[in-house]
């Protein structure tokens, strides 16, 4: 992946849990945390003003005591899986999205995270689409 230029990717897409519960039961009829988290990061993106992720809602990504949760990916990089998170995070979720996608691997350090991230992650993914010696066990 080295001589691909960065802005020749397509954006990273974060991937946001819709139905997460962040491990609390709900009433009938009431809104999953996971929806809020959506809802707050459709927002901050329509208020910036070069969006640096693409935003796809998913059911279900199986962190439930962990939520909410969201998951960073983009072809040829590192894919992360994130827990902790609330709707408040929005803007920081954001902010990791332009961090990781000008990374050639991905990789953001959590030093390079914004501060609320920083114990976000809870597993990352090798990009299946080019072997590497950093997918390398």
């Amino acid at each position: 992946m080295p001589d691909t230029p960065q802005h020749d990717l397509p954006k990273p897409v974060l991937l946001v849990c819709t139905t997460c519960r962040a491990g609390q039961p709900l009433a009938e009829g009431e809104t999953p945390p996971g929806r809020h988290m959506l809802d707050a990061l459709e927002h901050a993106l329509a208020a910036h003003p070069a969006p640096p992720v693409e935003l796809r809602p998913v059911t279900c990504l199986s962190v439930c005591r962990q939520g909410c949760a969201a998951a960073m990916t983009q072809p040829g990089k590192w894919s992360y899986l994130l827990g902790h998170l609330s709707p408040a995070l929005a803007g920081d979720l954001l902010a990791y999205g332009e961090t990781y996608a000008a990374h050639a691997t991905g990789a953001v350090l959590p030093s390079r995270r914004p501060e609320s991230l920083r114990g976000a992650v809870l597993g990352r993914l090798p990009s299946l689409a080019e072997p590497s010696k950093d997918n390398a066990a």
